[in-house]
């Protein structure tokens, strides 16, 4: 089954790299009390995400300039240059590893939701079928290698090194592979929903975003999903210093309402998961430690009482 897809958008890029096209209507008339809002997103769900946002800012004078970005390289590079105001399109270890590489200086401004990236084959129902020797195709995107991993790591068809967090694996960590899998990372992500239509590989990994785009269902469609606590959550990035800006503050918080997530949670049904369906873990594990300090406070409080009587 296909998700129920918007209108994909026009490129009007000279470049197959990029696809730039404003989404937010021509109606808006430039008034003095207006705030423009630049900012760069992927197709989907990202900027679909922006659209519908883009109708209850319009209604407080703030209008988003969306520039729909097909690539994870530019839309930081545009970012750090100026040219933007904000991005969405990566997850905080993409972010990062960007900032790293590229010396950019760049900041999470807050998490809107996840895409749990999924497993496809048009040849075997399970990576558990996979033969000896079987290719894995994924993306060059190397934030993204240890989300790879944990498919088979948790299936028990590979070891890693001791003492490597999930997040921070790389292929290289990879100590056992006793069937030989061949993780080819030489494509670039938004080419992988071609590689898997012209069946090139015996499983491609897929990024949901580029999945929704290419009218793939990550629910549906793939042959194993990404757990919906994934920490690689979907965020907004500004320029450092840029962060209490009035007009993106208020962005962000029209993007974690309860009308985004309900739209988000309507259109992709599962396939993207929206932040507050992500943070009931985190208040579980603060109610832990909360309860954890009340145990601490009870204890010591009967200490002191038992060293008073003893005094005594």
């Amino acid at each position: 089954m296909k998700l129920n897809k918007f209108a994909r958008f026009t490129s009007i890029a000279a470049a197959s790299v990029i696809a730039f096209s404003t989404l937010t209507s021509g109606a808006y008339a430039q008034e003095d009390d207006e705030v423009v809002i630049k900012i760069g997103a992927s197709p989907a769900p990202h900027a679909e995400i922006l659209e519908e946002a883009a109708k209850i800012l319009e209604e407080e004078g703030i209008v988003l300039d969306i520039s729909v970005i097909n690539d994870y390289v530019t839309p930081n590079r545009l970012l750090y240059e100026e040219e933007l105001d904000a991005n969405f399109f990566q997850h905080i270890p993409f972010l990062d590893n960007d900032n790293e590489t590229n010396d950019y200086d760049l900041v999470n401004l807050g998490p809107v939701h996840i895409e749990p990236i999924a497993v496809y084959s048009q040849d075997y129902e399970s990576i558990t079928d996979l033969p000896d020797g079987a290719t894995i195709l994924v993306s060059n995107n190397v934030a993204d290698e240890g989300r790879i991993l944990s498919f088979f790591l948790d299936e028990g068809l590979i070891e890693i090194e001791e003492g490597i967090e999930i997040q921070d694996a790389r292929f290289e960590d990879i100590t056992e592979n006793p069937h030989n899998f061949d993780f080819n990372n030489n494509s670039a992500p938004e080419l992988l929903v071609n590689l898997y239509e012209y069946n090139e590989g015996d499983v491609t990994i897929i990024n949901s975003n580029f999945a929704i785009d290419g009218d793939l269902n990550p629910v549906e469609d793939s042959i194993a999903i990404e757990d919906g606590d994934s920490p690689y959550v979907n965020v907004i990035a500004v320029r450092n210093g840029d962060e209490e800006r009035e007009e993106l503050v208020r962005l962000l918080e029209v993007l974690q309402s309860e009308e985004i997530q309900t739209f988000i949670e309507e259109t992709y049904d599962g396939a993207v998961i929206p932040v507050d369906d992500t943070d009931d873990d985190e208040d579980e594990e603060a109610e832990d430690d909360e309860d954890e300090e009340s145990e601490d406070v009870e204890e010591e409080t009967e200490e002191d009482t038992e060293d008073e009587e003893d005094e005594e």
